[in-house]
């Protein structure tokens, strides 16, 4: 079993967990101005990548392409990891390939408190992906917690490149938000992953 065998049920059986998921949580951050070089890049490569219509290109195309934009506006004081193994505890399922994880540190060789989860919703689907992205949220607690660097709250997101919904993780409940923004609100999706990414949200 790995984090991609987790529906949102099973997540919530295996690890007891209280779902939220009648809150607008993150309507009220503020957006962030984007680079140039972003805009440019997503005016080309967004609907390139939803013509090809497959996860890689979702992934390398827009996704991808957002997160760098969130280590440029944090000057580099996060690290970003791209299909990274996070084998936590396998005999409870949390162990696998992560699509994307952001961390709280600027160490790049190593993953070190990571704080964000990235799941790439699989079939455009983004409620199939919640529960892996919970699972991942859980290990990265797991993981900090090993690592004597404790983060009590924790975030993760799942999208399909051009809708992105996020989640906040703390206390043993998952925070699902109500929203879902799309790929043409990106200084919104980046406020709050820079929100997330600074412990703002």
């Amino acid at each position: 079993m790995s984090y991609s065998d987790f529906t949102l049920e099973k997540i919530q059986q295996s690890f007891a967990l209280k779902m939220v998921e009648d809150q607008d949580l993150f309507s009220s951050i503020l957006e962030i101005e984007i680079s140039n070089i972003l805009k440019q890049n997503l005016e080309l490569k967004v609907p390139l990548a939803l013509a090809i219509n497959t996860e890689k290109a979702r992934s390398e195309f827009i996704i991808a392409e957002v997160l760098v934009e969130l280590k440029r506006i944090l000057n580099g004081k996060i690290s970003l990891f791209s299909g990274i193994n996070l084998d936590v505890d396998k005999e409870k399922g949390l162990n696998g390939y992560c699509d994307f994880i952001v961390s709280q540190s600027s160490e790049q060789f190593f993953l070190k408190a990571p704080i964000i989860t990235i799941v790439e919703a699989k079939n455009e689907n983004i409620p199939s992906g919640i529960g892996q992205c919970i699972a991942e949220m859980i290990a990265a607690r797991l993981f900090n917690e090993q690592a004597a660097q404790p983060i009590e709250r924790l975030y993760g997101a799942v999208t399909i490149g051009n809708i992105w919904k996020f989640l906040k993780y703390e206390q043993g409940a998952v925070y699902i938000d109500q929203q879902e923004y799309h790929i043409s609100q990106v200084n919104k999706v980046v406020g709050i992953l820079v929100a997330m990414a600074t412990k703002t949200a």
